[in-house]
């Protein structure tokens, strides 16, 4: 069992940047990948990016590559979403989430078997 506690979301200015961290509770976090998703109002959740159990792979969707970043620390149970140069279009709640299988389908909900409660990030233009 894993428990994830997002954090860092906050109301911020198109240009600005935030960075949410996700706490994971347990002795097996190396044991997990780790992913951030995000859900706007009355859209469906979608992936944002991806890290493998040690870091050393990472992947990102379109709409945020190249301003967003996804690192984790293992010594400190965290999993961290730097975003920079945000838009109004990434408003929405963040979820972290976490699986102990890795696949090739990694950008599906259904792949993750834990999940956070969610920050919100609100992006004003």
């Amino acid at each position: 069992q894993v428990q994830l506690v997002e954090s860092g979301g906050g109301l911020v200015q198109a240009g600005d940047s935030l960075r949410l961290s996700c706490v994971a509770s347990g002795r097996t976090f190396s044991s997990y990948v780790m992913a951030w998703f995000r859900q706007a109002p009355g859209k469906e959740r979608e992936f944002v990016a991806v890290i493998t159990y040690r870091g050393g792979g990472l992947y990102y969707a379109d709409s945020v590559k190249g301003r967003f970043t996804i690192s984790r620390d293992n010594t400190k149970n965290t999993v961290f979403l730097q975003m920079n140069s945000l838009k109004p279009e990434d408003t929405a709640v963040y979820y972290c989430a976490a699986d102990r299988s890795y696949s090739g389908s990694y950008n599906y909900t259904r792949e993750y078997e834990y999940w956070g409660q969610g920050t919100q990030v609100t992006v004003s233009s």
